[in-house]
């Protein structure tokens, strides 16, 4: 396959082997997510945001695993410098208690260990004042560190604020602070003293009301911290005002409150800046990554984190071998290749096209967003939303909705036009068949 003139191309979705890989993978997993019964055969050809499934169906993957392949397929940005790692065994070590070598000393060897990748870290995070970080399996794992760390820096913690529409992980911890789909909390017990406003300036109000120290009835002190998502992504791709970030910011410094920016889906040069915190005059005291990046990580200064022993601590945390190798290398990449740049002027192209599909879909299409490539678009029904889904993966083009009703659309940080454009006209055709 090559990248400059792949198409997709479809003629049965799901196929016959297709459909035997599906089958073959319910008997044993449990009931989860699984969109559509799109299968990825590993062993075919794959390119930047093309792949092949098992029945030589090829597709334009504008979904990026969730934001989790921020590069696409195969890409030799990487794929060229991982070609240097003879594979050992084991890949995972138990990172807490061990160390690991990649050879050499640390300044001079050639591929990056998960220390490579903590320092990494704390140089994209600098301006922050940023210098220590916890690595683990996950992002929801990131946020529940995250919450950790701020509860033990906290001499009464009893609160913690967040957002509605927000979306933090599936861990127990985590579902607590989730207020975008009733399905992800519904029944399970939860962490008390969890408060949630308005993702907006109405919401920054009310919190003003709740911790003032007069009239309110949350004591500031005893707020151990507040989170959000700079973008939200499974709320929606909503994207925040300026105002209201500086606002939130103001907020938590006038109250000494940790800021806690959840980047799992937003960070690692998705939206065209490192992090999406970077475009707004906003200052976290905490930072959680994962996706991207792919570790978890919790980053903030050391002061925030505990200074005892065994405080924290997990088996495979700072222990995967390979993803801090591609993790750190996924971040010399965007430096090297600066696709930060290219995602904000690619971004800014891809709008553009998708507020002319909604100038052409009036009545369907209700609202058009982004930041970097990190885009949206709204319908006007939750039906049509997935009748779009649906109707684009019959011709090749996989996306993801969000929300209520939208559909999210993350192609790889280095897409080209011609991707951009062929994904364009494939959506198009989609609403057409969702409106007829």
């Amino acid at each position: 396959m090559q990248r400059e003139k792949a198409e997709p191309s479809v003629q049965n979705l799901p196929g016959p082997k297709a459909k035997e890989w599906v089958e073959f993978h319910r008997e044993a997993a449990a009931t989860s997510t699984y969109v559509y019964d799109f299968v990825w055969d590993i062993t075919e050809d794959a390119d930047g945001p093309f792949c092949t499934d098992p029945d030589g169906n090829v597709l334009l993957d504008f979904t990026s695993h969730v934001a989790a392949a921020p590069l696409g397929y195969n890409n030799p940005k990487l794929m060229d410098k991982l070609q240097e790692f003879d594979l050992v065994d084991p890949l995972k070590i138990a990172g807490q208690d061990f160390y690991v070598s990649t050879g050499g000393t640390p300044a001079d060897t050639e591929l990056p260990g998960p220390a490579h990748l903590m320092d990494t870290l704390t140089d994209i995070t600098d301006q922050y004042g940023m210098d220590t970080v916890f690595l683990s399996n996950s992002g929801a794992e990131a946020v529940e560190n995250a919450m950790k760390i701020c509860y033990d820096n906290c001499e009464q913690p009893k609160y913690g604020l967040t957002f509605e529409g927000a979306f933090h992980g599936r861990t127990l911890g985590t579902l607590s602070l989730n207020r975008s789909k009733s399905v992800h909390r519904r029944g399970f017990p939860e962490l008390s003293g969890i408060h949630d406003v308005p993702y907006s300036m109405a919401g920054v109000e009310r919190l003003r009301e709740k911790l003032d120290p007069d009239h309110g009835h949350i004591p500031p002190e005893q707020v151990a911290f507040l989170i959000l998502e700079p973008v939200q992504g499974e709320g929606g791709y909503q994207v925040p005002e300026p105002e209201f970030m500086r606002a939130v910011n103001d907020l938590c410094a006038e109250h000494d409150i940790p800021l806690i920016a959840d980047e799992i889906q937003s960070g690692v040069g998705r939206t065209g800046e490192m992090w999406a915190s970077d475009h707004y005059d906003f200052e976290p005291d905490v930072i959680t990554s994962a996706k991207a990046l792919r570790v978890g990580a919790t980053i903030a200064s050391e002061d925030v984190f505990p200074d005892e022993k065994s405080r924290l601590s997990s088996t495979w945390g700072a222990g995967d071998i390979l993803s801090s190798i591609q993790g750190t290398l996924t971040v010399v990449a965007i430096q090297e290749h600066d696709l930060l740049t290219h995602a904000k002027q690619a971004g800014e192209r891809f709008v553009g096209q998708l507020e002319a599909v909604q100038a052409s879909h009036p009545e369907t299409v209700v609202d058009v967003r982004g930041l970097g490539l990190m885009t949206a678009i709204e319908f006007d029904t939750k039906d049509r939303r997935e009748a779009v889904v649906d109707a684009a993966l019959q011709q090749g083009l996989l996306t993801l909705g969000c929300g209520q009703k939208t559909l999210r659309l993350l192609p790889p940080l280095d897409v080209r036009e011609r991707e951009l454009d062929i994904a364009v006209e494939l959506l198009d055709n989609a609403i057409d068949h969702a409106e007829s």
